[in-house]
């Protein structure tokens, strides 16, 4: 008997827990289409930037590394 009360209780929880996830989703305040874009643009940018620092900085390694051997 306690086996079947556990079950019910864990899939209280379960079934709980997408109840109050839904909740809580109905809760925020999602990005219009104009953020969404500016969002977008900014992550870009900083992908762009952060490849070509690194790959700048590969380049200078490489060039270090080639005079050393």
């Amino acid at each position: 008997m306690a086996f079947l009360g556990k079950m019910k209780q864990s899939f209280g929880n379960f079934f709980s827990f997408f109840g109050d996830s839904w909740g809580e989703l109905k809760k925020v305040r999602w990005p219009n289409r104009k953020e969404i874009v500016s969002y977008t643009i900014i992550v870009l940018a900083t992908v762009v930037f952060v490849t070509a620092y690194f790959w700048i900085l590969d380049i200078g390694i490489s060039s270090l590394v080639e005079l050393v051997i």
